[in-house]
C-alpha cells in the first residue's frame, strides 16, 4: 500500500464528518447562508496568504530542483489563481480589499496557519508534506463528490468547479506523489511525524468549514 493511502485510511473518519457537514451540504443543495460562505471565502483568502508563505518554505527545503520550482509555482498559483476565484466572489459580494484587509483571522484560521507555518520552520520537508496535504487532497476529493452531486447555486457551483477541476487535480497527484516517493526512504521518527500532522491539519480543514458554518468571532 502507497504511504499516502495509508494516511488517507487514518483520517477516513474525519473525511466523513466533512462530507456530512451542514455547510458542504449546504454547497451541494444550494440551502448554504450566503453570509456564511461570505465569511468563509474572506476567511480562506486569508488562508491562502499563509498557505503561500507554508508552500515557499517547502521550496526552500525541497531537495531536488524540480520540486522547488514545483512548490514555488504552487504557493504563486495559491496568491494568483486561487485569488482570481475570491475576487470574483468578492466582487459579487460588492467587498473592497480595503475590507478584505481590515478584516482580523478568525480564532481557528489563525491556529490553523500557525500550525502550518511552525511545522513549516521546525519540520522537515517529509514533515513539512504532511502538514500541507489535507488542503490539497481534501478539497480535490470534496470538489468531486460535489460536481457528482451538482448545485442549484451558480455560485457555489463556481466554487465546487475549481476543486474538481483536472487542472487542481494534477497539483495534488503531484505533492502526493512525492510523498509517495520519499516516505519509504524516511526514518520512522519522520514517518510518525507526517501521520501526525495529516491528522492534526485534516482536523483543522473539517473546522474551517465549521468555523465559516458558524460565523466563528473572537470571544473577547
Amino acid at each position: 500500500m502507497a504511504f499516502t493511502q495509508e494516511l488517507w485510511r487514518s483520517i477516513e473518519p474525519i473525511y466523513g464528518r466533512i462530507l456530512v457537514h451542514p455547510f458542504i451540504k449546504g454547497l451541494t443543495d444550494g440551502s448554504l447562508d450566503r453570509e456564511c460562505f461570505k465569511f468563509y471565502v474572506v476567511q480562506d483568502a486569508l488562508y491562502l496568504r499563509e498557505f503561500a508563505r507554508t508552500l515557499a518554505i517547502a521550496a526552500a527545503k525541497a531537495p531536488r530542483e524540480d520540486w522547488i520550482i514545483m512548490f514555488n509555482e504552487h504557493a504563486a498559483g495559491a496568491l494568483k489563481v486561487e485569488r482570481a476565484l475570491h475576487e470574483s466572489f468578492f466582487k459579487d459580494f460588492g467587498l473592497a480589499p480595503e475590507q478584505l484587509a481590515a478584516t482580523p483571522m478568525a480564532p481557528t484560521n489563525l491556529a490553523y496557519t500557525s500550525y502550518l507555518l511552525a511545522v513549516s520552520y521546525g519540520g522537515s520537508f517529509v514533515e513539512l508534506l504532511g502538514a500541507v496535504m489535507p488542503c490539497y487532497w481534501i478539497y480535490w476529493e470534496v470538489g468531486k463528490e460535489l460536481e457528482r452531486k451538482g448545485s442549484p447555486d451558480e455560485l457555489y457551483r463556481r466554487w465546487i468547479a475549481t476543486y474538481a477541476s483536472q487542472e487542481f487535480g494534477a497539483l495534488v497527484e503531484a505533492v502526493l506523489a512525492i510523498a509517495d516517493e520519499l516516505a519509504p526512504r524516511a526514518s520512522e521518527q519522520e514517518r510518525a511525524a507526517m501521520r501526525r500532522h495529516f491528522v492534526t491539519t485534516s482536523r483543522y480543514e473539517w473546522m474551517f468549514w465549521e468555523m465559516g458554518w458558524r460565523r466563528e468571532a473572537w470571544p473577547v
